[in-house]
């Protein structure tokens, strides 16, 4: 029978199929081979980012002038970047924000995050996970990372999680195009790892630009990550959830609401019920 003989190590093909693709969801790019490698060695041979237009050089060195004009209002001040943080990461932090500040538009800032090359994640994501839905809506949803599905796809929210999202939107008369979704981060990290503080530091500037641009009338965070980033605070999902709180990014300020995120619900099934609850508080706001 086809796929019924076994490997040198033992396994069948059928075992050895279903190991690799644990290692590719995992996130494994390398195997042990049968000779050593001095990895160290290769350094001088790792590729290097594709160079940069001057535009983008000028743009990320903060010296392309406002499109806004001379005299536009200075952005207001934001959080400062975590001390627990590397220092390069906290320059790179900087960086993110200033190259955030200067996009006027959704497409703009996209193409910044596209060109942006001061967080590794990029280079191990395949897809840039950006956003969905309509950005005339009025409410935002802000998700925490890209999974496998999302990175392969480049949207946020299509895996099953994604799925579930959909039918708890529409339980309560919505749909992808009266919502607009992002995520804290805009790249899978490595096998769904937890992302580092670092990097949502250096990502966050471009998160709280988004949600500015976006200018929605109400957020949703969904799950323990996209509240802890949005509302600055150690404090879990459990208390937070189903209360409304104000999200500040720029000048302005947002009524926010945590919530579960789809993928607990997924593992924790009988805590729908507490998101049906939190799902109830956001119609009654959006109808109000």
């Amino acid at each position: 029978m086809a796929g019924s003989g076994n490997t040198e190590n033992g396994l069948s093909n059928a075992e050895a199929a279903a190991l690799i693709a644990f290692h590719v969801e995992a996130g494994v790019t390398d195997f042990l081979g049968d000779e050593p490698v001095n990895r160290y060695a290769l350094a001088d041979a790792t590729p290097q980012p594709a160079p940069r237009s001057a535009e983008t050089r000028d743009l990320q060195r903060g010296s392309r002038p406002d499109p806004r004009g001379a005299d536009a209002p200075a952005p207001a001040p934001r959080a400062a970047v975590p001390s627990s943080i590397p220092l390069e990461d906290a320059q790179a932090a900087e960086t993110a924000r200033a190259v955030a500040a200067r996009c006027t538009t959704l497409a703009e800032l996209k193409d910044a995050l596209g060109s942006f090359e001061a967080c590794p994640l990029r280079y191990t994501a395949k897809n840039l996970v950006f956003a969905d839905g309509n950005p005339q809506a009025r409410l935002m949803l802000i998700g925490e990372a890209p999974g496998r599905d999302e990175d392969l796809q480049g949207l946020p929210f299509v895996g099953r999680a994604g799925q579930l999202l959909d039918r708890m939107l529409a339980a309560i008369g919505l749909d992808r195009s009266s919502v607009y979704i992002i995520n804290t981060l805009p790249w899978r990290p490595p096998g769904n790892r937890t992302p580092t503080p670092a990097e949502h530091a250096v990502c966050m500037p471009f998160v709280e630009r988004h949600v500015e641009l976006v200018n929605p009338e109400m957020l949703v965070l969904l799950g323990g990550v996209s509240a802890k980033q949005m509302l600055r605070t150690d404090t879990g999902i459990m208390r937070l959830r189903g209360k409304w709180a104000t999200v500040r990014a720029g000048e302005k300020e947002f009524p926010a609401l945590p919530t579960l995120h789809p993928a607990y619900l997924l593992r924790q099934p009988a805590q729908k019920r507490l998101a049906w609850r939190d799902l109830l508080s956001l119609k009654a706001k959006l109808e109000g």
